[in-house]
């Protein structure tokens, strides 16, 4: 086998006892996952906004970011749950390009895997003690799931990882909601797919134990639209999208159907200010239909301080380094603008 084996890495036990969540910030997760759940479920009518950077590269930076929505969410408690994007993990088409803050805690730095590890959970704990939020992640590695697992209240999969059947069997073993992004191709069965493995229970292998999961009835759909074979960008967030997935829900037997709309990806071909125009667009659908409307239970927003993206190295303090994103005064107005619309 061609791999060499750098270093031995802390088990999550271990991680957990070095860097362990204090009870009042237990507490106040566990606080934030039943009002989260209760989206979910239809017991609350409240509108779910995932926003934050599209990568979390700078402690600093993020945790700036994440205060300027506590006020945010104090104004628009009665309509929103904000819930902020914290993405450590970095899916790659090609597997080229910053991995992230688990693989590179210092993006113009070579990968330290074992840094990385304590700095992701640093981070997430760092503003669920600041700010109160507790966070979203997307599980690429499921792995690695135990070292954040007590401090998220959501994950994302992948749309190059909804396909796999480790990613769907560890989500059937999640007590917070999973969302299965629809794969690259845009095939919508194959999302629902991953969503039916997800909510029902499963006996395999993980961390080197044989395990059992009880299935996840809140695992659900993100759409992120697609690229077809001559590599262009289709959206999926129309009102004709989401009434087809409507009715797709409505032939399985699945507990608690609901979406999340991812606003950035190919359903605004990666033009960051297509966002704002694409979530007042998904809420004129929700407003039009009831069944659309018990559907969508949020949006997925991709938003830092500065807006637009920049190459590593360039130094603009809260610019992302992958994916461009809004800025922090067209994302607060937009938060705003969907409290008062839904």
């Amino acid at each position: 086998m061609g791999f060499t084996f750098v270093t031995k890495l802390p088990t999550p036990e271990e991680i957990r006892q070095q860097l362990p969540l204090a009870p009042e910030l237990a507490a106040k997760k566990q606080e934030r996952d039943e009002e989260i759940r209760k989206v979910f479920t239809g017991e609350s009518d409240k509108f779910i906004a995932i926003i934050g950077p599209c990568s979390a590269d700078n402690e600093e930076a993020v945790l700036d970011y994440v205060s300027r929505l506590v006020d945010v969410q104090e104004k628009t408690k009665d309509k929103l749950i904000i819930i902020p994007r914290i993405y450590t993990n970095k899916p790659r088409t090609t597997g080229e390009g910053y991995m992230g803050m688990m693989h590179q805690p210092d993006p113009e730095k070579k990968p330290d895997l074992l840094e990385g590890i304590i700095a992701i959970r640093h981070l997430h704990m760092k503003v669920l003690q600041e700010t109160g939020f507790s966070t979203a992640d997307e599980m690429l590695y499921p792995d690695n799931l135990p070292y954040l697992s007590d401090i998220m209240s959501y994950i994302a999969v992948g749309a190059r990882s909804s396909e796999n059947q480790y990613h769907r069997l560890v989500a059937s073993g999640c007590d917070v909601p999973v969302g299965m992004k629809n794969p690259t191709g845009g095939d919508l069965s194959v999302m629902l797919n991953s969503v039916v493995a997800a909510q029902v229970p499963h006996d395999f292998i993980f961390r080197n134990y044989a395990a059992h999961t009880p299935g996840n009835p809140l695992a659900h759909t993100i759409l992120r639209g697609s690229v077809n074979k001559h590599g262009q960008n289709l959206p999926n967030y129309h009102y004709e999208d989401l009434r087809l997935l409507s009715d797709l829900y409505a032939q399985r037997d699945l507990q608690n159907p609901a979406c999340i709309v991812d606003t950035n990806h190919s359903n605004s071909g990666k033009k960051y200010q297509e966002q704002i125009r694409i979530a007042k667009e998904i809420i004129h659908s929700r407003n039009h239909a009831d069944d659309i409307k018990k559907l969508v239970k949020g949006l997925m927003i991709e938003s830092y301080i500065e807006p637009g993206n920049q190459k590593i190295g360039e130094h603009c303090y809260g610019k992302s380094i992958t994916d461009p994103c809004l800025g922090w005064a067209d994302s607060e107005k937009l938060l705003y603008e969907i409290a008062e619309l839904v």
